[in-house]
């Protein structure tokens, strides 16, 4: 990108660009005309525990454990992207996994919808499911606990 003298910052498209992350969702936006290259980021908000905590069925120890504690777990699944977590293949369907199912690798724990494009979170390694750490329908961001596998 150009700087110094002779740049010039287009303040309205900077404002359209912060439109366009809040109406979406996105994290990150970037737009290019010729060699004039503009980025707008927003570094996201941190997760609650509340929000990321599991329903007390979902884990057999309290539902109160810090979300650090389960981000470190070394079985903890983490989002590859921004996007939609959905835990059935379909609206009334029965969830992919539950938390005590068996999996083996590569196996679908659930999707995360990203740009229209359904993206399949898989097991890395034969398991158990210990938690399911998101609601259907829940918005995640890039690393945050989806599940832990143990």
């Amino acid at each position: 990108m150009k700087r110094g003298p002779g740049f010039a910052v287009d303040a309205d498209l900077v404002r359209a660009l912060a439109r366009l992350l809040d109406e979406t969702g996105l994290t990150e936006i970037e737009a290019q005309t010729g060699d004039a290259r503009i980025r707008v980021a927003r570094t996201p908000a941190l997760v609650s525990a509340a929000a990321a905590a599991p329903t007390a069925a979902a884990l057999p120890e309290p539902a109160a454990a810090p979300a650090a504690a389960i981000a470190d777990h070394p079985g903890a699944i983490k989002s590859p992207m921004v996007g939609t977590a959905f835990l059935a293949p379909q609206p009334g369907a029965a969830a992919f996994v539950k938390p005590g199912d068996r999996v083996v690798p590569g196996q679908t724990l659930m999707i995360v919808e990203a740009m229209k494009v359904m993206n399949p979170i898989t097991a890395p390694r034969a398991g158990l499911v210990h938690a399911v750490l998101v609601e259907d329908g829940a918005p995640v961001e890039y690393g945050q606990p989806l599940a832990v596998l143990e």
